[in-house]
């Protein structure tokens, strides 16, 4: 079933759409949390409220890119569940990949408006998109997913120092650019 079959179950409120969702998306949800979690029982909440997190959101908004949606939800979720549980005792990686990637953006925390939120993730989307595949695969990799080094080098066939050099650069990259817009960091 497509994305736009899914969200149309949705919005005629028909609880098929729960099982499709699970069905085309579940595995991507479970390793994003688990990514974050890495436990598999939190996971699996975490997943499931997912699916209640869009059950609760798709009528009043409809997605353009499915996937981006639910993935996003479900690493919020994930987030939030990782900062109740714990204080950097689960997950040592996605604690590390939030620290390096706060050098460049720690001056987010302050901004409490929806749309200065939405320039600064449309301002790092546009650094990104400028990046090469490769590097872009690799930040996101790291920032999004919160893949470890070992995981990203698996993936592409990279070094470490490698992608230790990608990911440094970068940081440091993205820092110059979101002080040329204008942003605080």
């Amino acid at each position: 079933m497509d994305d736009k079959e899914i969200i149309d179950l949705y919005w005629a409120r028909d609880e098929e759409a729960i099982k499709e969702t699970s069905s085309k998306y579940g595995r991507l949800c479970t390793y994003i949390a688990n990514n974050i979690l890495s436990s598999r029982e939190d996971s699996e909440e975490c997943v499931n409220d997912t699916y209640l997190a869009v059950w609760n959101a798709i009528p009043s908004q409809r997605p353009n890119r499915f996937s981006v949606f639910i993935s996003r939800i479900a690493r919020n979720l994930a987030l939030k569940k990782y900062e109740y549980i714990t204080a950097e005792k689960r997950n040592p990686s996605a604690a590390t990949s939030i620290e390096e990637l706060g050098d460049c953006v720690s001056g987010t925390d302050n901004i409490e408006l929806e749309i200065d939120r939405r320039h600064i993730e449309n301002t790092i989307n546009h650094f990104l998109q400028k990046q090469s595949i490769e590097k872009r695969n690799v930040f996101i990799r790291r920032y999004w997913y919160f893949d470890s080094i070992e995981e990203i080098c698996r993936y592409t066939g990279f070094s470490q120092s490698k992608v230790k050099s990608m990911l440094y650069e970068m940081r440091r990259r993205l820092k110059r650019y979101l002080e040329r817009e204008g942003i605080e960091v």
